[in-house]
Formats: C-alpha cells, structure tokens, sequence
C-alpha cells in the first residue's frame, strides 16, 4: 500500500472532489456518489459515514454542505489512512475513526460516537450476498462487497444507536434485497423514502436507495426511480447531473 503504484488519483464530481485510491481492491463508484446525493445534511450537522472507504460518500457529503461535523468510520486501517489523506487534500474538515461497525456500543462511545450524538448516519454495506456471489480475490474487495447474514441488522443497529431522536439514515443496497431493509429498519425507524435506482431505464432496480427517520412516524413513500442509463446508452439526465457534482437526489430533498 506504500508504492505510489498501487494508488490512483481520481478526480470525481466534475473535478470538485480528488480521491486517492487503491489501483485494486475497494474503489468508489456509482453507488458511493449515488448514496452522497441522496444525504440530506445541513451546515452544523454531524455526519457519520460507516464503511467509509477511502472517504468518497462522505466527503462528496461535506464537498456539497459547507460546516459539516463529519466522522468517518472505518474498519481497515490503510483504507482509513488514505481517507484521513484525502480529506487533507480536498481542504475538508473529518475525523477519521478505525472500528468495526459491528463492535460494541463501548467501543463506539471510546472513538467518540456516544449514543445519541449524530444528527445524520450514511452507509454503503457489504450488501453482496456470499451464497450467490464468487468473493473477489484481493481481500479487501471481498470484506466491502460480500454481506453475512446479521450484516445488515448489525450496521443499522449501529445506526440507530448513534442517532439522536429524528436523525436521519440514508443507506444503498440491493434492490433485490428491500425485504431485508425494511425487515432491519421496522426496529426504530419511521419515515421512510425509498428511490429505486435501475442500470437501464425500462429494466428492474438493481439498487434502493433508503432514508429512515430515528422514530420517524409518517407513511413509507416510494419515489419514481431513477436509472444509471438511457435505453439508448448514456446516463439519465438526473445521474449526469449527480456524478458532475452538480444536482442531488430526491431524498437529499426531505
């Protein structure tokens, strides 16, 4: 991980957001920028991104909402170096924290993360299902992408526990997994917006995008989706706009 060779340098969001990432192994993409537009954050808020990667999700958040508190969570430690040199590089302001997700509400509360403290929480999980899916060789790809059974249950429990009362989740997923989501979230959750993402308009969803209120008590709203491309090939006009860093989606819009 210390020769310059393994790294690329990546400029996202139409050159708004520079990202330094590993050449193989876990890379930021569609769903990452796609999960960023999809926050509803105001300046002020604290922001916790878990599974944060090399940072995308959360600082393209922060690159968008000037005077975010951001926090981001991190279980490999040279993922998380090179978040902590990426938000340096892009002049944003983020503490940078190495926990499992999955660990205790203690450990939380030793890396700062109280209970009740967060105004906002974005996750991308392993949503890869291990019995139908070949894990990737390189071991990082395959700790970010491949999902145990409780996988999912685990990082919202994180979730709920960290946010304070009306705090908001946004999560991606499968779309063939939304039975698990709402399954997940029917413990403490309310208010829920969904917005299905296809690949092709026309074609089913291969991704949900999910915002969930702490205690939230509004009806469950489905939005129209969106899709990653145009039947004719290019990307959908609102897509376009997201990956330029110039529009938001939907549920960034409560």
């Amino acid at each position: 991980m210390n020769e310059a060779a393994a790294f690329s340098d990546d400029a996202i969001l139409g050159g708004r957001l520079r990202l330094r990432q590993p050449i193989s192994g876990h890379r930021c993409g569609h769903d990452a920028i796609l999960l960023a537009a999809a926050v509803a954050a105001r300046p002020g808020d604290r922001v916790i991104d878990l599974g944060a990667g090399v940072g995308a999700a959360g600082l393209a958040v922060a690159v968008r909402v000037d005077g975010l508190r951001l926090t981001l969570v991190e279980l490999d430690p040279d993922l998380a170096e090179i978040a902590r040199h990426n938000a340096a590089a892009n002049a944003l302001s983020a503490d940078v924290v190495v926990l499992d997700v999955t660990s205790e509400a203690s450990a939380f509360a030793a890396a700062g993360l109280a209970p009740d403290s967060a105004d906002v929480v974005l996750m991308n999980p392993p949503f890869n299902d291990a019995g139908r899916h070949r894990p990737s060789p390189a071991a990082a790809r395959a700790t970010a992408h491949m999902a145990g059974p409780s996988t999912l249950e685990a990082w919202v429990h994180a979730a709920r526990r960290i946010l304070k009362s009306g705090g908001a989740l946004t999560l991606i997923w499968r779309a063939d997994g939304l039975g698990e989501v709402l399954s997940a979230l029917s413990r403490g959750f309310g208010s829920l917006a969904l917005l299905p993402v296809h690949g092709e308009a026309g074609k089913p969803a291969i991704r949900i995008l999910v915002r969930a209120v702490k205690g939230g008590r509004a009806p469950l709203v489905l939005l129209e989706g969106i899709a990653l491309n145009a039947p004719s090939g290019p990307a959908s006009e609102v897509v376009e706009a997201v990956m330029a860093g110039r529009g938001t989606l939907p549920l960034a819009r409560p």
